[in-house]
């Protein structure tokens, strides 16, 4: 099966993370309902709506840590960051910080679909 365009993969919503009571978070074996399935079947599709709810929710925060990283670095600001402040700050490498910089300017640099040019 092909894999999506990187602009598709945005759009596909996968089930939504639902904020568990506490006192099921408590539970350490309490993980969203899923140990109290008894269904194979209900638990596979629970557990991979699941995990690609989780695999978007981290590839946003990536991107939003990424952009947040060249908007502290950028050599405008007068309180700008070194890339090894950063890295500090996010518990990165430095070398990684450089990256994330460098994705974060691209990503703020790219037009988005709503926008004019």
């Amino acid at each position: 099966m092909a894999q999506p365009e990187q602009g598709e993969q945005r759009r596909l919503r996968p089930a939504p993370l639902l904020f568990e009571p506490a006192a099921a978070v408590a539970d350490p074996e309490h993980f969203f309902d899923l140990e109290s399935m008894d269904d194979p079947k209900e638990l596979l599709g629970r557990a991979t709506e699941l995990a690609l709810a989780f695999r978007a929710a981290t590839d946003r925060a990536v991107e939003f840590q990424a952009m947040a990283a060249a908007q502290l670095a950028d050599p405008r600001r007068f309180d700008r960051l070194s890339t090894a402040d950063i890295a500090r700050r996010a518990e990165w490498t430095e070398d990684y910080a450089k990256k994330m910089v460098e994705f974060g300017r691209t990503l703020l640099n790219t037009p988005q679909p709503n926008e004019r040019p």
